[in-house]
């Protein structure tokens, strides 16, 4: 095949540091708007992110000439520079991350779980749906080192 194709799915999850509460409200969706850029840029295509005050999920199509590691170092560093930029008392995002590969024919129900983020942590904690995400994508993982 002469041509290189690829349609890659992924949700990525990750928090603050130390899980705590950063992201303030009123900049959430501006937060989102520089983060769906920063994909964009790099020929990744943003389906959903919402977000927590101390996590966030990204559902995105990854393009063929990026890694998973280095797109999430970029969405990482350069939300970071926004976040210190726009005075927001900000320390870090946690070092690690999870992703999720999603097909084509769960982007809706993927897309709107993100976006019920709100409603879905009235009942669960993030370290409860993380552990509930690993547990579904058959990751296994160690406590000692899922938490920063």
């Amino acid at each position: 095949m002469p041509q290189s194709l690829s349609k890659l799915y992924l949700h990525l999850v990750f928090s603050t540091k130390e899980r705590k509460g950063l992201i303030p409200k009123e900049k959430k969706e501006e937060l989102h708007g520089y983060i769906a850029g920063i994909l964009a840029n790099h020929n990744c295509h943003a389906v959903a992110i919402n977000s927590m005050p101390d996590h966030i999920h990204l559902l995105f199509n990854l393009s063929r000439t990026i890694t998973v590691a280095k797109i999430v170092e970029q969405v990482k560093s350069s939300s970071t520079h926004w976040l210190n930029d726009q005075g927001i008392r900000w320390e870090r995002w946690q070092a690690g991350y999870g992703v999720f590969s999603v097909s084509e024919s769960q982007l809706g129900i993927v897309s709107n779980y993100i976006n019920q983020q709100e409603k879905h942590h009235k009942t669960i904690s993030f370290q409860d749906e993380l552990r509930q995400l690993f547990y579904k994508h058959r990751i296994e993982f160690d406590e000692r080192y899922v938490w920063d």
